[in-house]
């Protein structure tokens, strides 16, 4: 299994997908082409969207790629929390010009339909995040030549996903930017999450199917050093975001190395699930009471995030970034795998002269 998980790509090397504009077909592919594993996110897409974007993507490349999908989410949120923190955001409405967004604007994604473009229109690898597909469902994608990995967060999940069927486990530490991917959303457990290479190894001991380690990886030698515990390949995200083919917003590409934005904090105050961001003012001021009601928050937040970004007010915007946004660099996507792979190799190198010396 592990080698049909590497059969996808050169480099031990995975872009990860990130939703909101970000992960575009150019960087994707751009990312395959180079050797490494370009993804593209289904997440706050329609289906049709989604179809054109593969449909753009095949046309860029011929190497393997992936689609990642959000899976559905129960309905556990507090309407009447949700109405609170509704009133606290009024100010920032006003300040925006713009409507708070209607909470109860959907729950699954579309997750049916993106899930049957993916059944009709074979892709070679499918991620999912936020919660594991069903074991019939993963079999229906094995069937049509589609390699599936899912997101774990502790080696639980981790051996939840090998028991339902996934190929592979991708491990995401708390380091990582963005969302984090646990499979129920416990407001108990914030900021509990594992750190990334005690993650892998505890994952590594607890499965048989292979690991992609994700969470903080922006050079070639921390790829060896997940590899070394235990991983097949590294998803690295925020490394990718400042790229020239990112689709990110170019505020929140200078935000990466703008010594205003000193850290990162897991927030609920844009989506009311944990993600990981750059301390803006709207994630000082609103996440201390954002509540666990995720997608209503991100709906409720929506136009405000948007209306920021157009009058380019990074303040006002989510920064998703994980916690070495700092060494973020400015490349095109391909000449940042080829350097990642140098860097991996030259640690790989140090690594077993080391080695030699003992």
């Amino acid at each position: 299994m592990s080698s049909a998980l590497t059969g996808l790509f050169r480099h031990p090397i995975v872009q990860a997908p990130m939703a909101g504009g970000v992960s575009v077909p150019r960087l994707a592919a751009a990312v395959s082409e180079a050797g490494g594993l370009g993804f593209l996110a289904a997440g706050y897409k329609t289906a049709d969207g989604l179809y054109q974007e593969i449909k753009q993507l095949r046309g860029l490349t011929g190497l393997p790629f992936g689609v990642n999908l959000f899976m559905p989410q129960p309905e556990y949120a507090d309407p009447a929390a949700v109405e609170v923190y509704a009133h606290q955001l009024a100010g920032e409405a006003t300040w925006y010009e713009t409507e708070l967004g209607d909470p109860d604007s959907g729950r699954d994604d579309g997750y049916d339909a993106k899930l049957a473009v993916l059944l009709d229109n074979p892709v070679p690898a499918a991620s999912f995040h936020f919660g594991i597909p069903s074991s019939e469902t993963l079999e229906s994608l094995r069937r049509a030549g589609t390699f599936t990995l899912v997101t774990a967060t502790t080696p639980e999940e981790a051996l939840a996903v090998q028991y339902a069927g996934a190929d592979a486990v991708i491990a995401q530490g708390v380091e990582a930017g963005g969302h984090q991917g646990t499979h129920r959303d416990l407001p108990e457990q914030d900021g509990s999450g594992l750190g990334l290479l005690s993650l892998v190894a505890q994952i590594r001991e607890t499965v048989t199917i292979p690991i992609v380690a994700a969470g903080g990886i922006m050079r070639g030698s921390q790829i060896a050093a997940v590899l070394a515990a235990g991983a097949s390949a590294a998803q690295l995200g925020t490394a990718f975001l400042a790229t020239h083919e990112s689709g990110a917003h170019d505020v929140h590409k200078q935000a990466l190395t703008n010594p205003l934005y000193v850290r990162t904090e897991l927030t609920r105050a844009f989506s009311g699930r944990p993600a990981r961001g750059l301390v803006n003012r709207f994630l000082r001021e609103h996440g201390p009471y954002a509540p666990a009601a995720y997608p209503e928050v991100h709906h409720l937040t929506s136009p405000l995030r948007k209306a920021a970004a157009k009058a380019k007010d990074a303040q006002g915007m989510a920064l998703w970034a994980g916690q070495g946004h700092r060494m973020a660099r400015e490349l095109p996507a391909g000449q940042l795998v080829e350097i990642l792979a140098a860097e991996l190799d030259a640690a790989r190198t140090a690594l077993s002269g080391m080695g030699d010396l003992r």
